[in-house]
């Protein structure tokens, strides 16, 4: 399968560069009937049944982007995954001027030490004190985070002197608890506590996972054969009681909603270890292409997506290639907005009748 099949037009102008407000106000594009409708967020009680489970990634997005200085070089680095410690995997800008042993200073008290390079600008760095080289512990890399890091959002959102204070809260959801991501996952951006308050109301129950989305989610796919390509790996996990209300919603005859691919990713990669859904911490690198049996996840609320990106190539797995492309035509034609800050559509799994 070519990347090429994956590709469509889409006009600057699409690109939402704010949210929706209210966030419940967003579009949403429903496909999960027969034919097409176009609706709210705010319809999504309606939409869904009494019985219903919604899963939600519980990530918060961290500080993560940094403009320091490697002697007289400029160097910004990206954090991607966490290895433990003050290790972190980074992207650096440019990191051919990254050697090892190298100190890049963000502040007085907060720099890192390069400790290796790897393929595609990655560098594996450690926080330390400029000062007495000491390894930084926790609360200090947060702090260090908090005063000297930027929230890293995407390229496409254009904020030509960095992230605005507005961003710092709108590029986070409701549910964002535990720090680690450095993209949102933005499906979750979305609800609000009214709505919330209603789908609890119509019945519609709520569990959490976590997926610490890296940066490799801006990075573009560069491999025609999309076989070839490879995705970089996150950490998440699937607490006991979650796993328990997912079993337990599919026995009584209710469905697995997966707010966002990354909620998505982590439930069908424990399915694809295990073969069932279960407490669950591991990375995972799970590049999901049509073809792909889905067994966790019944429904899928996600945003419009990038053309050519691994993301694409999931919901066209999910839904379908063909109705993928009618669905985002018809979106571009009705001027549904597209992107993190954008709107959404609500899909159906096709590959499979897990659900009822």
């Amino acid at each position: 399968m070519k990347l090429s099949d994956f590709d469509y037009e889409l006009p600057q102008e699409a690109i939402a560069s704010e949210p929706a407000r209210p966030r419940d106000s967003a579009r949403l594009l429903d496909l999960t009937g027969t034919d097409m409708a176009d609706r709210r967020i705010s319809d999504l009680p309606a939409i869904l049944k009494d019985g219903d489970l919604l899963v939600v990634n519980d990530t918060r997005v961290i500080p993560a982007r940094l403009s320091g200085r490697r002697g007289g070089a400029g160097i910004s680095i990206t954090l991607h995954r966490h290895e433990g410690g003050a290790r972190w995997c980074v992207f650096a800008r440019p990191a051919r001027k990254c050697r090892p042993d190298d100190v890049i200073l963000f502040g007085p008290e907060f720099a890192a030490r390069v400790e290796g390079r790897g393929a595609g600008g990655e560098v594996r760095i450690e926080f330390i004190d400029p000062a007495s080289g000491t390894v930084l512990d926790a609360a200090a890399v947060q702090a260090g985070l908090a005063a000297h890091g930027r929230m890293p959002l995407p390229p496409y959102i254009r904020r030509p002197d960095g992230s605005t204070a507005a961003d710092e809260k709108d590029y986070q959801t409701i549910f964002a608890a535990s720090a680690g991501a450095v993209a949102a996952p933005t499906a979750g951006l979305h609800f609000t506590p009214r709505l919330m308050t209603v789908l609890d109301g119509a019945g519609i129950g709520l569990a959490k996972v976590t997926l610490h989305v890296g940066a490799g989610t801006f990075l573009p796919v560069t491999v025609e054969n999309i076989a070839d390509h490879r995705m970089h790996a996150e950490w998440g996990q699937i607490p006991a009681d979650t796993a328990a209300r997912i079993n337990a919603t599919r026995q009584a005859g209710g469905r697995v909603v997966a707010v966002g691919t990354t909620s998505l990713r982590i439930l069908e990669a424990c399915h694809a270890a295990t073969g069932r859904v279960q407490p669950y911490a591991a990375e995972t690198d799970i590049f999901i292409t049509p073809g792909f049996r889905f067994g966790a996840v019944d429904m899928l609320l996600t945003n419009f997506h990038l053309p050519k990106s691994t993301l694409m190539m999931l919901v066209s797995a999910f839904a379908g290639m063909e109705p993928i492309r009618a669905a985002y035509a018809h979106a571009l034609d009705r001027g549904y907005r597209f992107f993190s800050y954008g709107d959404a559509c609500l899909l159906r799994n096709t590959t499979m009748d897990i659900g009822g």
